[in-house]
Parts: structure tokens; sequence; C-alpha cells
């Protein structure tokens, strides 16, 4: 008896912490054409990992490897201004859902993968939003590296009507060429 008036206070707490975890985020985009999504995109804004700082004319670009039944990822970005030291991370995917090609699976080294989610994307192509499911972080992406702060804030919009986190928003800056 003793030992369930001590572990009840415990046991409730867990149950309260646990309950109030919020679900994984699994909005995705109805249908990817993967053949236009292998591209170069410029990230506009979000909220980034770790390894992107101060990030300057990001760009990631997508290549189909036909021979591994992968993507073929290249990012890069100059650190800390236009003319800062180029960083590069090469990283590969695997579409984890082949009927809407809106969820992969990313590995930006081995062992480590983790779920990429395609959460917006224009009718033409010309931008798209990547998420993951505990939205710790958000990619804007668009076509053309110069892309205007105002269509970012209404597909940031979009976004959070569809539930997905969209504070601590980070811009980036890209040459005007």
């Amino acid at each position: 008896m003793n030992l369930l008036k001590t572990s009840l206070p415990l046991l409730c707490g867990f149950l309260i912490s646990a309950c109030s975890h919020t679900a994984p985020y699994t909005k995705t985009v109805s249908k990817v054409d993967l053949p236009r999504f292998m591209k170069p995109w410029h990230v506009q804004a979000g909220r980034f990992t770790s390894f992107e700082k101060n990030p300057y004319n990001s760009v990631e670009s997508y290549t189909w490897n036909e021979k591994e039944k992968r993507i073929d990822i290249d990012f890069s970005y100059n650190e800390g201004a236009f003319d800062g030291p180029v960083k590069k991370m090469p990283q590969k995917g695997w579409v984890k859902d082949t009927v809407t090609n809106s969820t992969w699976s990313v590995q930006p080294w081995w062992p480590l993968k983790f779920d990429y989610l395609i959460i917006g994307l224009g009718d033409n192509y010309e931008w798209t939003a990547i998420g993951v499911p505990d939205q710790k972080y958000l990619w804007i992406m668009t076509g053309e590296a110069q892309f205007s702060h105002e269509k970012v804030q209404e597909i940031l919009a979009k976004l959070h009507e569809s539930g997905y986190n969209t504070e601590d928003i980070k811009w980036v800056q890209h040459n005007k060429k």
C-alpha cells in the first residue's frame, strides 16, 4: 500500500506528460512529380539545423540516381557572408511514400536518417516547403534565388493554417545577379 501511495503521483505525472506530447506532423502534399522536383532549390527561410550556421546563398539540389534508386542531395551555402567560405553537405534520400512521393528518408551521413516531409508545393513547382514530423525544422525553398518576402510570408501563413509551427523563422540572403 505504501508503494502505491508513493508511486501513484509519479505515475499520474508521467501519464499527463505523455498525453500532452504533441503528435507528429504528418500532413504532406497530395502528389509530387519527382522529375519536376529534381532541380536546384534556393533556401529562402526556415528553422535550420545546427549545421547551417549563418547561411547565405543556400541551395539544395536534388538529382535522381537511377542506378541506386535514390535522390542525391547536394546542399551548399556561403557561411557568414555572400563571399564567405562555401560549406557543402552531400546527402542521400529515399522516397518512403511512393504513392505521393512526398515523404522521404534523408541521410546526411551514416547511420543517421530522418523523415523529410514535403508539406507545401507551388502549383508550378516555383516553391516548396519541407518539414519534419516533430516540426523542429522548416525550409522554404524556391526555384529562383530572388523571391519576394511577401510570397514567403504567404507560404508561412498557409503552413501555419495547416498546423505546422512557423515561429522563429530565419531568412537567407541571396546574391542579386
